[in-house]
């Protein structure tokens, strides 16, 4: 049966989630600290602008974020993997795996065996560890006496095989940008025992702007301008401590304009008593509640569609690595509809906002950007766009961290944008 819930249990978790969503107290992990070993390794500090694609620093001039691209490494574009979300993609980043094969198949899923669906406006499911796969670049820190922290990111807030960062914060919008940079320096001041070598730092504005008011606009291009601003002074302030500390600045995924006042319906043919469908608009999953009713129902949806493209999940692009058998989770619909841009599914959403994501990774307003300076990386370097499962080998390898699990990102991507 699939799972329902009572009006009281979500009145109640809806308090509880404004109660957690609000806690600013930085959370700290007793009784943790560097290896002799691990004292001596460099540090590096990711930070991630949500949704900043790919040509957006040139398209706004953000002068801060040209000038350090110039001074190290700057890649025509760093391609999300598919489905080009959030959450699947900030994962992927940290995991080197895609989302297939760490779990996180979209922003809202269901699935089976829990019985439960996931999503991101769930606090309680965001900070449950037992959702995530792969082994998270802090984990893999921790797990060698190496010290992390997080000023947000996907997880971040998840005891993953037990493990979340030494010092992490439970997301919130309340914390001003100059604390957050504050808090950074502080712990680059900490005795070397306590000190994080590996750092998070997650900026949600451009998203924000570029959904609401479409990623031409003026809130769009402000809100780089903010995020520019930023990262100078961020940059400055770790400059000021004479540290050897290397930066990554990318995305999760682009954004596109979309028609959001002709949208599609769900399909006719899709009978709501036989399918889950979950709430969605770049892509959506179909869950049969009888396996009997997907062939009938596929092939009625290939006979009337229009806008849209109609998969089997045993039959997806294999350049998604998004099919059944990539699936390890069990957690990817059985039929997936798939719109063609600047078309969008209109499912549970109410008001479609103008900037959209979700879409095939190769198109080029989906690409997310992707810089790197400090004393890791070449200076004046300029490379082709990559994939972003292979950020995390490099990262690794900058630490002196061993990969102990198999990723689908490999190291040969990125190598060469080391200093010899």
């Amino acid at each position: 049966m699939f799972y329902k819930t009572k009006i009281s249990f979500l009145f109640i978790f809806f308090v509880v989630n404004i109660v957690v969503a609000q806690d600013t107290t930085q959370q700290i992990v007793a009784g943790r600290s560097n290896s002799a070993d691990q004292q001596k390794k460099p540090y590096v500090i990711l930070i991630s602008a949500d949704g900043f694609r790919y040509d957006l620093a040139d398209k706004y001039n953000a002068t801060n974020l040209l000038r350090l691209r110039n001074e190290g490494v700057n890649a025509a574009y760093m391609q999300p993997s598919y489905p080009s979300l959030t959450f699947p993609n900030h994962y992927s980043i940290v995991t080197g795996l895609y989302p297939s094969h760490h779990g996180i198949v979209d922003n809202t899923f269901y699935d089976k065996q829990k019985n439960e669906t996931y999503t991101i406006r769930n606090k309680k499911a965001v900070g449950d560890g037992t959702w995530y796969g792969g082994r998270p670049l802090w984990v893999l820190a921790e797990k060698q006496q190496m010290l992390s922290a997080s000023f947000y990111w996907v997880a971040s807030e998840s005891a993953i095989q037990g493990v979340r960062p030494t010092y992490y914060y439970i997301y919130n919008d309340a914390i001003p940008i100059d604390k957050r940079i504050e808090t950074v320096k502080n712990w680059l001041q900490l005795p070397e025992d306590k000190r994080p070598h590996f750092i998070t730092f997650y900026f949600p504005q451009v998203d924000h702007q570029e959904h609401t008011y479409g990623p031409d606009s003026k809130e769009a291009e402000d809100a780089v301008h903010l995020v520019d601003e930023s990262v100078g002074k961020l940059v400055r302030t770790v400059d000021s401590l004479g540290l050897n500390v290397s930066f990554i600045f990318l995305a999760d995924h682009g954004m596109l304009k979309v028609d959001n006042e002709h949208t599609l319906p769900l399909p006719q043919v899709v009978d709501t008593t036989k399918f889950l469908v979950l709430p969605g608009t770049s892509l959506l999953h179909l869950y049969a509640k009888n396996k009997k009713n997907i062939q009938p129902t596929y092939k009625a949806l290939k006979l009337e569609a229009k806008d849209y493209d109609v998969y089997l999940a045993t039959k997806m692009p294999a350049k998604w690595h998004y099919s059944k058998k990539d699936d390890r989770f069990d957690r990817t619909g059985d039929i997936i509809l798939v719109p063609h841009p600047p078309k969008v599914f209109n499912i549970g959403k109410g008001h479609i906002p103008i900037g959209e994501h979700g879409f095939d990774p190769a198109i080029p307003e989906m690409r997310a950007t992707f810089y790197a300076w400090g004393p890791a990386f070449q200076k004046n370097k300029t490379i082709a766009g990559f994939e972003n499962i292979n950020v995390y080998p490099l990262i690794a390898k900058i630490l002196g961290l061993e990969i102990t699990d198999k990723i689908d990102g490999k190291l040969k991507v990125l190598e060469n944008i080391l200093a010899k």
